[in-house]
């Protein structure tokens, strides 16, 4: 191989690992990954707490949870577009 396909490739390779995608979602979106990120922490609460429910039933305690690490996800989708259309609407018209 020449030297300029390979640094083509490790450009490529760069650009597609994982951490790259994220901190360029992050970059783009910044409430998808604080969604997920609130989401894994809901769900990782839910099982610290799963030893300590008292007498409430399993499967309540997990509908509860459930619901917690959903509602997570959605508020942060949600601030996630509400902050899109005001960047696109608000300010990008004053150009």
């Amino acid at each position: 191989m020449s030297p300029s396909q390979e640094s083509a490739f490790s450009d490529y390779e760069a650009e597609t690992s994982q951490t790259a995608k994220l901190i360029k979602k992050f970059k783009e979106t910044p409430f998808v990954p604080i969604g997920m990120g609130g989401f894994a922490g809901v769900v990782a609460y839910g099982l610290y707490k799963l030893k300590h429910r008292g007498d409430m039933k399993m499967s309540l305690h997990l509908i509860h949870m459930r619901v917690a690490a959903q509602g997570f996800a959605v508020g942060a989708l949600t601030c996630g577009v509400l902050y899109s259309m005001f960047q696109e609407y608000v300010v990008k018209p004053k150009e």
